[in-house]
């Protein structure tokens, strides 16, 4: 596995670019295929999972690559693949998404269920049942998802549990399904409001995006069209965590502060000084945080995917905190922070967190992508060395994140790991011809 060293003890300072929402830019690239004509992509992030997913198209036929403004191009003309590769598909949940792309352009397709990170249980049951009211017939066979229609047809949904990902699979089937669909309980997340109106950019007709009903009027066809994606909030959430742990000064460039919202007001209060701009975000952390309590929720709530670096905020901060996780299960990192002498007590979705004077570098493992940030920011403010195990599946969510942390003056070392570099190769080196 890839590792990183990191001697800890270093505030961050400097200026940080973010980067585009990998949970953006994911449904988006997908979306583009159901267009006819190209589609030009800004702002799409390098991460692996990005490269995943153009991979998965090009296999299903669409052309895909990078210019050399750095641009990602979709002509899914050619997609007539129905059949998903399951070697890449294992690899992330968002692969799922070619399901609703393929019943929508093709009516069938066949799909690996998906892999992605260890967050316990995560059926694909909502989406499926979704399919099955716009008329698609489903079954389940040696692990593949065969999904077939003559039409898909608007109905009424409810999703249970404000998922994201139904909500966003079923707006690309129902796209461009016949009548009316009406998803209530949808996702509000920005990222759903950013593929609605990528969609609407193509022709679709959406509205109520960003609340909890969304109303598709299917259309015929979508065009190809120019589109920059939202930055990463998730990521400037990592960075204002990585400046509070440190006790540095960051400014967050390419950011949108209303996306964070949620984030800001409990880094306040646990002590960090928070300026916003029009597209800035400015951090400063004087001293040790103070201990803060929060439970994550959906949209615009405390996001999951910071409740594991605001853990590691909360290891050091001066008190007792409490952190409540209500969506997924999110504590298997708690093992490797307690290695480094995090003091945190697990009782079933629940973390009591007992601050500490210092944390100590120590041998890690990264047990899923978020997880593997708090371990990460941990060791930045941990006396000695630290060696973190799997940080691809960091790799997967973070363009360049050792890179950033190392312009910001943190000591970390990158040690790659052959097999995983060879795969990434494979990944990048057709999408990368530049033309």
């Amino acid at each position: 596995m890839a590792k990183l060293l990191i001697r800890g003890g270093t505030p961050l300072k400097g200026t940080v670019e973010i980067s585009g929402a990998k949970n953006s830019a994911l449904p988006i690239i997908v979306a583009a295929c159901l267009a006819e004509g190209e589609s030009i992509l800004e702002n799409i992030p390098h991460d692996i999972d990005v490269y995943t997913i153009s991979m998965i198209l090009r296999d299903l036929g669409a052309e895909i690559w990078l210019d050399r403004e750095n641009r990602l191009h979709v002509v899914p003309d050619g997609l007539e693949g129905y059949q998903a590769s399951y070697d890449l598909v294992r690899r992330m949940r968002a692969s799922f998404y070619v399901t609703g792309l393929l019943l929508a352009r093709l009516g069938k397709a066949e799909v690996p269920l998906p892999g992605g990170c260890a967050l316990g249980s995560r059926p694909v049951d909502y989406h499926l049942k979704g399919f099955q009211a716009l008329g698609a017939r489903i079954n389940i066979e040696h692990g593949f998802v065969k999904a077939e229609t003559d039409q898909l047809v608007g109905s009424k949904i409810y999703i249970n549990r404000s998922s994201v990902g139904t909500t966003i699979n079923l707006m690309l089937a129902a796209s461009r399904a016949k009548g009316t669909t009406i998803l209530e309980n949808a996702a509000k997340e920005p990222e759903v409001v950013d593929l609605a109106i990528y969609l609407n950019s193509m022709g679709a007709r959406i509205r109520g995006a960003g609340t909890d009903v969304i109303r598709i009027d299917g259309v015929d066809s979508l065009r190809g069209t120019e589109y920059g994606i939202i930055s990463d909030r998730i990521e400037a959430g990592t960075f204002i965590m990585a400046c509070g742990i440190t006790g540095g000064e960051l400014v967050l460039a390419n950011v949108v502060p209303e996306h964070l919202r949620s984030t800001i007001l409990k880094c306040e209060e646990a002590g960090l000084e928070i300026e916003e701009g029009i597209s800035t975000i400015q951090v400063r952390s004087k001293g040790r945080p103070l201990a803060v309590d929060l439970e994550t929720a959906p949209y615009p709530g405390f996001p999951t995917d910071l409740q594991q670096p605001f853990a590691a905020m909360m290891s050091i901060a001066d008190g007792t905190s409490i952190i409540r996780e209500t969506i997924f299960d999110r504590f298997r990192y708690v093992d490797e922070l307690r290695r480094m002498g995090a003091d945190i007590r697990v009782d079933r979705d629940t973390a009591i967190i007992r601050g500490v004077a210092e944390l100590t570098g120590a041998q890690v493992e990264v047990t899923d992508l978020r997880a593997g940030a708090a371990l990460v920011l941990a060791a930045l403010i941990a006396k000695g060395k630290t060696e973190i195990s799997g940080v691809e599946l960091v790799d997967r969510g973070y363009e360049r994140l050792d890179a950033k942390l190392r312009q910001l003056g943190a000591d970390i070392e990158r040690i790659p790991d052959r097999q995983e570099d060879a795969f990434e190769e494979c990944l990048t080196s057709s999408l990368l011809e530049i033309r």
